[in-house]
């Protein structure tokens, strides 16, 4: 059988798939970028060396503080003895099965609220019905022979959850009013909502935090107190709006004007236009944002510590002042936090393409 004889595919070059032949081109198409690629992988592998005689190799799993001290590498011993004060702060310690049960069944509310499939008003009742009187109950106590448990001794892990997921829970029905107000073409309510948005979003969080602790309560009649942990809370929720409310109107301004015009003709009135044509189409376009924006709030929890509120990194920190642990397992605190915080984060930002890719937000 001669070349002649034998199939074009057979005789002809293989040439590499498109992406294996774009991957290669990239890292190693020239003598520079193969110098560069060999060096970046050279230096990850003694990062990697180093990384690894550090947290396993050279480091302490059982001891005591002076253990720590005369070995090289992580003190596991120091997470092992101030995990539940780094997750729950001062909540009492013979009570802290309260707020692991209500940290589990928040997370575990959190992943069946995550099927789209499953959104409705059923899920809604759940939520408002039973599972936030069921969490409040078990952090707060004084009922079914639980200890009364006040919010000042709440901190740690469930604080973070609280003020970052329920603030912003709250705070985006708030924030899609304050953008269907701002493109309202009433002016006084128009005006209203600019002015609300600009003002919040011109100061820092943490200067709304600390007028709702420090200032609010001079204005409070005499004898009027409210609670820290609501104060902080709404703070949260208001701030929190003003930004949503501005995603939300980008979205809104995607849609095309037809639209409207379209239900209008249809006989339907203004509020049904936008909760069935206008705003689904309007949220499908910005979960990006949003998503970004529920993880950065989820990361400025931390800024509640002015007001003197312990969330999780604040109990992590104050772990550290332990005189018989200061100065020992400092980078093991921190990485602990941000490998927590990284968790959450990136499980939010799996979630939101999850979402892209269900509603089919892009035109592949």
């Amino acid at each position: 059988m001669t070349d002649v004889d034998l199939p074009l595919t057979a005789i002809a070059p293989q040439r590499p798939p498109k992406s294996q032949a774009n991957w290669m081109r990239t890292w190693f198409g020239t003598p520079g970028n193969t110098l560069i690629t060999l060096v970046c992988v050279g230096a990850l592998l003694v990062l990697a060396k180093l990384a690894v005689d550090w947290l396993l190799v050279k480091a302490t799993f059982a001891g005591t503080p002076a253990d720590c001290k005369s070995g090289s590498g992580a003190c596991w011993p120091f997470l092992a003895a101030k995990l539940r004060y780094m997750l729950f702060g001062f909540y009492p310690f013979e009570e802290q099965w309260r707020p692991l049960l209500a940290l589990s069944l928040f997370l575990g509310g959190a992943l069946v609220s995550m099927l789209p499939w499953l959104w409705g008003r059923a899920l809604f009742g759940a939520w408002c019905l039973a599972l936030i009187p069921a969490l409040y109950i078990l952090m707060a106590g004084g009922v079914f022979g639980l200890v009364p448990v006040p919010t000042s001794q709440w901190g740690g892990l469930p604080l973070s959850f609280l003020l970052s997921f329920v603030g912003l829970a709250c705070a985006l029905p708030l924030g899609i009013f304050l953008a269907l107000s701002r493109v309202s073409e009433l002016p006084i309510i128009r005006i209203l909502a600019v002015s609300f948005i600009e003002i919040v979003r011109g100061v820092p969080l943490i200067s709304i935090l600390f007028m709702a602790t420090v200032m609010l309560p001079l204005f409070m009649p005499e004898g009027v107190t409210i609670d820290k942990l609501v104060r902080a809370q709404v703070a949260i929720i208001i701030f929190a709006a003003a930004y949503i409310a501005e995603i939300v109107r980008g979205g809104l301004q995607d849609i095309p004007r037809g639209q409207i015009e379209a239900g209008s003709a249809l006989g339907l009135h203004y509020w049904l236009v936008m909760f069935k044509i206008v705003l689904p189409q309007a949220m499908k376009k910005v979960i990006p944002p949003l998503v970004g924006l529920f993880i950065g709030f989820f990361q400025d929890t931390t800024l509640v510590t002015i007001v003197g509120l312990l969330d999780f990194l604040d109990t992590v920190r104050s772990a550290m002042r332990d005189p018989a642990w200061q100065g020992i397992a400092v980078l093991e605190s921190y990485l602990f936090a941000a490998a927590v915080y990284f968790t959450f984060s990136a499980l939010m930002g799996s979630y939101s393409r999850f979402l892209e890719r269900y509603f089919k937000t892009t035109h592949d």
